[in-house]
């Protein structure tokens, strides 16, 4: 009996200390955004939460089709810069088929170092098929690495 008392003890202790540490890490993550600027006039895009840390960032917002200009089937372009005007990357986003005066929700991912500021502007279809494939993927896979990680480190323990 002693010994199934030691046991859930353990395995409290490792459970307590993984929450514990998870907590930990992800509030850390979390404050190491900073807010980033935008620098155009695009009225169709409205941004809500644009944040990036030293290497990596995310835009969130939604787009919005009005009747006189609609952007059906067309792609946003999302320019980003350093601090001193330097273009550091780009990255594509689709508008799928929207009905008049409807708003979709969107998320942009991206790994740029020293991202300051960006611009969001309709693409032509030039711009769009000489695009590299990392420009078009909007959100980062970091799921299977991960589950191979946590994997990897259940096996070894």
């Amino acid at each position: 009996m002693s010994r199934m008392k030691t046991l859930t003890l353990y395995v409290l202790a490792i459970i307590g200390f993984f929450l514990f540490s998870e907590l930990l890490i992800n509030a850390s993550l979390e404050s190491e955004y900073t807010k980033i600027g935008r620098r155009d006039e695009i009225s169709q895009v409205v941004i809500t939460q644009a944040e990036a840390t030293r290497v990596n960032g995310r835009i969130k917002g939604s787009v919005i089709n009005p009747e006189e200009n609609p952007i059906n089937g067309k792609y946003l372009k999302f320019d980003f810069y350093s601090e001193r005007g330097v273009k550091v990357g780009t990255k594509y986003l689709k508008v799928d088929t929207l009905g008049e005066s409807t708003e979709k929700e969107y998320k942009v991912q991206f790994r740029f170092d020293n991202v300051k500021y960006f611009t969001v502007n309709l693409a032509t279809q030039e711009e769009v098929d000489n695009a590299q494939e990392f420009e078009l993927k909007i959100e980062d896979d970091i799921g299977v690495p991960l589950l191979f990680s946590g994997l990897l480190l259940l096996i070894l323990l």
